[in-house]
């Protein structure tokens, strides 16, 4: 995989604590006086990793349509997770497997924050399918606050095979949408574990939804009939925890 610019204070704070020795460079914008843009510097120069003070315009065209916040991080990174990793990462969990499937997030920061929401959660890892998804953009490392480089993000060309994979796997997979009766209170989520969100607008598609063992909703008493996607990952996952973690 080729170099890309990490931008912001959270992305570059977190690849300098995760993947040091793959950062080229870190650039500062000249006249910069945020502490914690001087302060990442300063650990960069300590960690032999040049840095350069450029204008701002030269940060704003390296960022695109991502905010840089003053700094930015030339990163040569690892190749990707990929399906043949998948095995590998749910025999080192084991029971513990937690998976987040999101099946066709198009929004960048909705899925920044949904790699947040896992990486926080400790998930085993992230899967996307390889088309009708927006893969991982500097606007996606910015919103995932480090996430990104937290937790494993594979993009599978055949989503409804992966899936199969995780039920033969022994995982139990939970689907979320709101045309059930099932709550997400009143499914269980201990042991291997895959839950499932779908698009901003449509949902998980029918395919994804018929190969779900279970389909469940967040309650909602309120007068809202649905929440932001990144939203509800945060909440479906957390449940998952907080029932992992409660005494027997």
């Amino acid at each position: 995989m080729s170099e890309s610019w990490i931008v912001g204070i959270n992305p570059v704070e977190s690849i300098l604590s995760t993947d040091a020795e793959r950062v080229c460079e870190v650039v500062v914008e000249q006249g910069q006086r945020n502490p914690r843009v001087l302060e990442l510097a300063e650990r960069a120069k300590a960690l032999k990793i040049t840095v350069n003070h450029r204008a701002r315009e030269q940060l704003d065209k390296l960022a695109g349509d991502a905010r840089h916040q003053g700094i930015a991080a030339l990163h040569e990174p690892p190749p990707a997770a990929t399906e043949n990793d998948l095995a590998a990462l749910m025999e080192r969990d084991g029971s513990g497997t937690l998976v987040l499937v999101l099946d066709g997030i198009t929004d960048p920061h909705n899925l920044g924050a949904c790699l947040r929401s896992a990486a926080a959660a400790n998930v085993t890892a992230v899967i996307v399918p390889k088309d009708r998804a927006v893969g991982l953009t500097p606007v996606v490392r910015r919103a995932s606050a480090g996430g990104a480089d937290r937790v494993p993000l594979i993009a599978v060309t055949n989503l409804a095979r992966t899936l199969r994979e995780l039920k033969d796997a022994g995982v139990w997979i939970t689907g979320l949408a709101g045309d059930t009766d099932t709550s997400i209170y009143g499914v269980d989520f201990k042991g291997p574990v895959a839950l499932v969100l779908g698009s901003e607008g449509e949902g998980i598609r029918r395919l994804t939804r018929e190969l779900c063992d279970f389909v469940a909703k967040i309650p909602m008493p309120g007068t809202m009939e649905s929440l932001n996607v990144s939203v509800a990952t945060g909440v479906v996952l957390f449940e998952a925890l907080r029932q992992r973690s409660a005494k027997r």
